[in-house]
C-alpha cells in the first residue's frame, strides 16, 4: 500500500500543478512531512490523508490503491 500511496500522491500533485510546499500548507503540515509521504518513509494520519484527497479531488480508496477510479 505504501508504494501505491506514494506514487499516487506524487502523480496527483503533479497533475494538479502543485508544489510539495503548497500541499503541505493546505494540509497544515511541514513540507518535510509531505516529502516523507511521497518518499514512502512515513504514512500520513487519516485526517491528513482526507485533506489531501479533498485537495486532489480523489477518493481515499484511489489514493491507497483499493480503486483505480479517481
Amino acid at each position: 500500500m505504501k508504494d501505491i500511496l506514494a506514487k499516487r500522491l506524487k502523480q496527483c500533485r503533479k497533475e494538479m500543478g502543485y508544489t510539495q510546499c503548497q500541499v503541505a500548507i493546505y494540509c497544515d503540515i511541514t513540507e518535510k512531512a509531505y516529502q516523507n509521504y511521497e518518499l514512502m518513509t512515513r504514512e500520513p494520519k487519516l485526517d491528513i490523508l482526507v485533506r489531501i484527497a479533498d485537495l486532489y479531488g480523489v477518493s481515499l480508496d484511489y489514493l491507497v490503491g483499493r480503486n483505480d477510479e479517481k
